[in-house]
C-alpha cells in the first residue's frame, strides 16, 4: 500500500496490514521469533537488512516491528523509522550517531529530565562534549552555535511549562550551519505536529505514551528525514547497543495506533475544558496549556501544530504544603509519573528540584502536572473541584 496516497486515518488503520500475506487476518500476527532461516546459503550471503521484508536476527529487525515503523514513518512524512526498547534508547542513539568526542550540543532547557541527565552525567564527563541549554528564542540558538556544534535537541511543546519553539526557524538556522536537528514529538504525536515537514532531521516518540495509549508497554521510535541515514543507524548503533523492541510490545503499539485519532481528539477536548476551568478558578495562579488562547505563544503554536493533547500543568495560589494536600485529595487523578494512556494522572514533578533547576525550568516547586484521561470531562472536573475545595 503506497502511503503517499493515504491520509493519516488510513495509515493508522491499514498501512502494513497485508491480508493476503497473513492468511486473511484483520490483525497481523506477533512474530515471536528470534531468527529467520534461509532456503540456500547464497540467500543468506545476499541478505541485506535495508531491504523491506528481509529478516535475519531479532536484534536487526522483526516483521511485527516493521509494520509499526512503516506506519510512523508515513505519519511523520519521513524517510524511514526504527523502533527501540524505549524513548531513551532512541534518543541516546541519535546522540551517538550524530556526535563524537568533543562535539557541542544545543538543547532545550525544558527537555526531558533523563535526556539532560545523560548529557550532563555521561556525554560531558565521559566524551568531553559540551552542552548549552537554551530557551525558545531564535537568538539564543544562534548565539550558542560553535564550530563544533553537531546537534540541536528540541522539545516543543516543552516539558512542564509547555513553551513553544519556532521549529521552521531553528531548522533553517541549523541547515545553514550544517547542524543536525532532533525533536521529542511525543506530546503532539505525528497527528498534531509533523516536524520533518518543518525541516527537522530526526523525530522521536516515546511509544509508551499516546502511540500505545494503554499504559501497558515501554517503547520508542525514531524517524529520520533521510531513509539512508536511518539504515546506517539500524546497521550500526542500534544493533551494537541492542536497544530493540520486542515483538509483543510492537504488536501492542499497532493495537494502540488503531484508535490514536479518536483518543487524541477526546484527550484534547477534555484538556481544553479542564484548562479553561482551571484558568478561571480563583485558587489557581497560572495554567500552562498551549491550546489556551491566553498562552503567550498561542499563535506560533497554531502555525505548526494542528492540535494539542491531554497534558497540562498549573500552579495553585497556595503554599507547597497546600498543593501537596490538593494532590492527595484527588480520586480519579491517580498519582503517577507517566501520561498518554487512558487513565488520568497527577504529579508534582518539580517537588524535589533544586533552586537552580527551578530557575532553569522557569516554574515553581508546587507546579502540578495532570494528564486528562478518558474517564469523562464531567467526572474529572468534579474531582478537581472537590480537591480544590480542600485547600
Amino acid at each position: 500500500m503506497n502511503h503517499n496516497n493515504l491520509d493519516d486515518q488510513m495509515i493508522l488503520s491499514h498501512l502494513g496490514d497485508d491480508y493476503e500475506k497473513y492468511l486473511g487476518a484483520v490483525v497481523p500476527p506477533v512474530f515471536m521469533t528470534s531468527l529467520h532461516v534461509f532456503k540456500t546459503a547464497e540467500d543468506y550471503f545476499a541478505f541485506d537488512a535495508t531491504n523491506e521484508g528481509e529478516f535475519l536476527y531479532g536484534r536487526t529487525g522483526n516483521p511485527t516491528a516493521q509494520i509499526v515503523e512503516k506506519k510512523v514513518a508515513a505519519l511523520e512524512r519521513g524517510g524511514k523509522a526504527l523502533l527501540f526498547s524505549s524513548g531513551m534508547a532512541a534518543t541516546t542513539t541519535v546522540i551517538s550517531h550524530v556526535c563524537q568526542a568533543g562535539s557541542h550540543v544545543i538543547c532545550s532547557r525544558n527537555a526531558y529530565g533523563p535526556v539532560k541527565a545523560y548529557l550532563d552525567n555521561y556525554c560531558i564527563p565521559k566524551l568531553k562534549m559540551t552542552v548549552t541549554y537554551v530557551g525558545t528564542e531564535l537568538a539564543e540558538f544562534e548565539s550558542s552555535i560553535r564550530p563544533e556544534t553537531a546537534l540541536i535537541m528540541l522539545e516543543s511543546p516543552s516539558t512542564f511549562v509547555f513553551s513553544i519553539t519556532n521549529l521552521r526557524a531553528v531548522a533553517c538556522l541549523a541547515q545553514k550551519h550544517g547542524i543536525k536537528t532532533y525533536i521529542d514529538n511525543t506530546f503532539c504525536t505525528p497527528l498534531f505536529q509533523k516536524p520533518i515537514e518543518l525541516g527537522i532531521d530526526f523525530v522521536m516518540h516515546t511509544a509508551s505514551k499516546y502511540l500505545g495509549g494503554h499504559s501497558d508497554l515501554i517503547g520508542g521510535v525514531l524517524v529520520g528525514k533521510e531513509a539512508a541515514e536511518i539504515d546506517t543507524i539500524s546497521q550500526s548503533i542500534r544493533e551494537w547497543h541492542g536497544g530493540v523492541i520486542g515483538p509483543m510490545e510492537a504488536w501492542l503499539i499497532i493495537r494502540g495506533m488503531r484508535t490514536l485519532d479518536v483518543r487524541l481528539h477526546r484527550h484534547q477536548a477534555t484538556a481544553m475544558t479542564v484548562a479553561s476551568y482551571l484558568e478561571k478558578h480563583p485558587k489557581v495562579r497560572q495554567v500552562y496549556y498551549p491550546g489556551l488562547p491566553s498562552h503567550p505563544e498561542y499563535e506560533l503554536m497554531a502555525s505548526q501544530q494542528s492540535g494539542n493533547t491531554g497534558l497540562l500543568s498549573f500552579e495553585l495560589d497556595a503554599s507547597l504544603e497546600e498543593s501537596v494536600r490538593f494532590l492527595n485529595q484527588l480520586q480519579l487523578f491517580k498519582i503517577g509519573c507517566s501520561w498518554g494512556g487512558f487513565e488520568s494522572l497527577a504529579l508534582m514533578p518539580l517537588y524535589s528540584m533544586s533552586p537552580e533547576g527551578l530557575q532553569l525550568v522557569g516554574a515553581n516547586r508546587n507546579l502540578i502536572r495532570i494528564h486528562c484521561g478518558l474517564e469523562g470531562e464531567a467526572n474529572l472536573l468534579a474531582d478537581l473541584d472537590r480537591a480544590l475545595m480542600q485547600i
